[in-house]
């Protein structure tokens, strides 16, 4: 029997491998095709996981969400919703019977309730200002959400102030204070805050009316940032403050009665950023992740519990050294699960954890990269999803120990089917302290043993950033390599998940070490790797990729084309037009006036003399962490220099580029300018 099994599935592999082979390159079309799959939630009784599906419309170019549900055991996933438009954010009830969510359907984002066994949705909040994130109370009775208002104005007062500002003449802004715009959007005064509604007749109240702070924390704070007691009599919540925005990075952990009353800071004493509240299942604790160290977006993230009787604070995660990005309570009350981020990759770890000890870790689910992780301690399970450079993100469950994993779901295995997606290889090497540095390279696709393939050096962003083997929507590595690249991405010092002291020694050196790691691992990969064409080679890079482009524009000629994506390229002008004032006084060691030699010897300005490169610079006119004068600055140079180079920019478009029409441009112009010089 043995001999037969495996002799047919020799013949199989055979029979099947000019079948992979002959799968082709993926397009931006197919990109474009990816269903997006997240947030799943399990039911309270473990058997049904309710997620979104968000799919692109290209006759409209907007993306429409909506709620589907699969069996925890498996089988054929149901679609909830049909209207078109956003249908997110599902949460189950505490009795299971209902799913509340967030729709558009009614002309504003609110919160609907969906009978589990059959109905027609019903509206709950009825605001005059967009919701987001339910959370519903431990009973039932109540739904928490947040909102965007104007500290000290009800909704009502909101929408009618907003109003009358649309319908004034003069559009003009003025400011007494930082940070005046943030990342893509000026700064029109409203804050997010916290609100509780009643589930029966939609009342809503304001818990924070008087805090000038957002809550969550603006842009990228969700639902995650504010958590219920387990009893339903306080929600805590994560609060950025407006004072002193622009050079702090401090947020803190608050409490606020559910009936209303006066909130209390439960971290003061922390300068660092706190977030991520999550109530124990029996009440004494309260657990959150935390950083230590002011005015640095990089600290690592570390998991403490605060004792809610006491008051005192306990750090868990220290000794483990690399940054938790989720957690959820675990099915033993000294356990919790976490995603960390690890050496290129996101995994799920189990955290045996006691404020006397420190952190015991098992690893449940490796490889790849896990997120919207929700445990159920009862049902023993954890649902998340789950992708690869090779994958986008499915929804997979698992038993609490990381057994039986499985994917639930399968919405983009026919647009995958016909497609040639070559996987990420990882590889070592000795970085510029001779110490151990990881990268990352893939083949083309076709790819046929003996050929050489022209080179598509990638450099991350951050720069407290990492190239992980994960499915990204933006920079994908399928799209870098589909005209027959092969990809060299290296994770040199600075990057996350390999220890702080490696993440720390980027900063006031953003050219010295992390150059010599990227330069080195790249003759590594080179000198590894026969179908790496050395004598063919670009450099692509965004954010701090795109700094790095731009200086390795002064500093090598060893590559045959250059593209700069919102890089930085002279240091101080950069000081006085980004929002976040606090990441380069960080990175550079403090303002340009204390420190003029910093700025101006690692501004790539300074060494324009050596442009020869050809150079295509690409950059958002609604980018604010990196303003497009940048780019501008670095077209004007080249072209006075008469450096081959080519200026793309999107009018619409912040730091990164989103819509579907300029992301079809985006890519048409890299690959246009790979493709001349390559």
């Amino acid at each position: 029997m043995f001999k037969l099994g495996f002799l047919a599935a020799l013949c199989f592999l055979m029979l099947a491998a000019p079948l992979f082979a002959a799968g082709r390159a993926m397009t931006v079309d197919d990109l474009l095709a990816v269903k997006g799959v997240a947030d799943p939630q399990l039911s309270p009784d473990g058997s049904m996981v309710v997620y979104v599906v968000s799919e692109l419309d290209r006759s409209t170019e907007k993306t429409n969400s909506s709620l589907w549900i699969v069996p925890a055991s498996g089988g054929e996933p149901k679609r909830l919703t049909t209207t078109l438009g956003t249908n997110n954010q599902p949460r189950w009830s505490p009795d299971g019977k209902t799913i509340a969510f967030v729709s558009n359907r009614s002309g504003s984002s609110q919160v609907w309730l969906l009978p589990v066994n059959g109905g027609e949705p019903r509206q709950v909040t009825k605001l005059p200002v967009d919701v987001s994130g339910p959370l519903w109370s431990p009973r039932g009775d109540k739904i928490a959400f947040t909102a965007e208002v104007y500290p000290g104005q009800t909704p009502d007062q909101t929408a009618a102030k907003d109003k009358e500002k649309e319908s004034a003449k003069s559009k003009v802004r003025t400011y007494d204070r930082l940070m005046i715009r943030h990342w893509n959007a000026w700064d029109e005064s409203k804050r997010s805050h916290l609100f509780v509604a009643d589930v029966e007749t939609g009342e809503a109240r304001d818990l924070t009316p008087k805090l000038d702070v957002n809550t969550p924390p603006a842009p990228f704070g969700g639902s995650s940032d504010y958590a219920w007691s387990h009893d339903g009599s306080e929600l805590a919540f994560t609060a950025e403050p407006i004072h002193d925005h622009a050079w702090s990075t401090n947020t803190d952990i608050w409490a606020v009665p559910a009936e209303g009353g006066e909130p209390r800071n439960l971290t003061e004493s922390s300068k660092g950023a706190d977030g991520q509240p999550a109530y124990s299942p029996d009440g004494r604790w309260l657990a959150y992740v935390s950083q230590a160290r002011a005015g640095f977006e990089a600290d690592q993230w570390v998991l403490k519990v605060l004792d809610r009787t006491s008051g005192k604070a306990h750090e868990l995660t220290k000794e483990l050294d690399r940054p938790v990005l989720a957690f959820a309570w675990g099915s033993k009350p000294d356990e919790m699960v976490a995603v960390i981020d690890d050496t290129g990759t996101e995994p799920i770890v189990a955290l045996n954890v006691r404020p006397d000890a420190p952190a015991k870790v098992r690893r449940l689910v490796t490889s790849g990269v896990q997120s919207g992780l929700m445990v159920d301690a009862k049902a023993g399970k954890m649902v998340f999803t789950r992708h690869n450079a090779s994958a986008p993100a499915e929804v997979f469950i698992a038993n609490s120990d990381g057994s039986r994993l499985t994917p639930l779901t399968h919405h983009n295995a026919q647009l995958l089917a016909p497609l040639d997606l070559p996987k990420l290889e990882g590889f070592s090497f000795q970085g510029a302290d001779g110490d151990e540095v990881h990268g990352w390279v893939m083949k083309p696709p076709g790819y046929e043993a003996g050929k050489k393939y022209p080179v598509a050096f990638l450099i991350h962003g951050g720069p407290q950033g990492a190239w992980h083997d994960e499915w990204h929507a933006r920079w994908n590595y399928q799209m870098f390599a589909a005209p027959g690249y092969a990809l060299v991405a290296i994770n040199p010092r600075g990057s996350t998940g390999y220890g702080q002291k490696f993440t720390d020694q980027i900063s006031q050196d953003w050219t010295g070490k992390v150059y010599d790691d990227l330069m080195k691992g790249l003759d590594h990969a080179l000198k590894t790797y026969d179908f790496l064409d050395g004598k063919r080679m670009a450099a692509l890079g965004g954010s701090y990729g795109g700094f790095m482009v731009n200086w390795i524009a002064g500093h090598s000629d060893r590559f045959k084309a250059l593209v700069s994506h919102a890089g930085v390229f002279e240091l101080t002008s950069m000081y006085g037009t980004t929002e976040e004032l606090w990441f380069p006084e960080w990175e550079y060691g403090g303002p340009p006036w204390e420190k003029p030699e910093h700025y101006r010897d690692r501004s790539p300005a300074a060494f324009a003399a050596n442009f020869k490169t050809p150079t295509l610079v690409i950059h958002g006119a609604l980018d604010f962490r990196v303003p497009d004068a940048q780019g501008l600055g670095m077209f004007t140079t080249l072209q006075r220099r008469g450096v081959p180079s080519r200026y793309v920019w999107f009018p619409d478009e912040g730091h990164w580029i989103t819509k579907p029409a300029n992301r079809i441009v985006w890519w048409n112009e890299v690959h246009a300018w790979l493709a001349k010089y390559l």
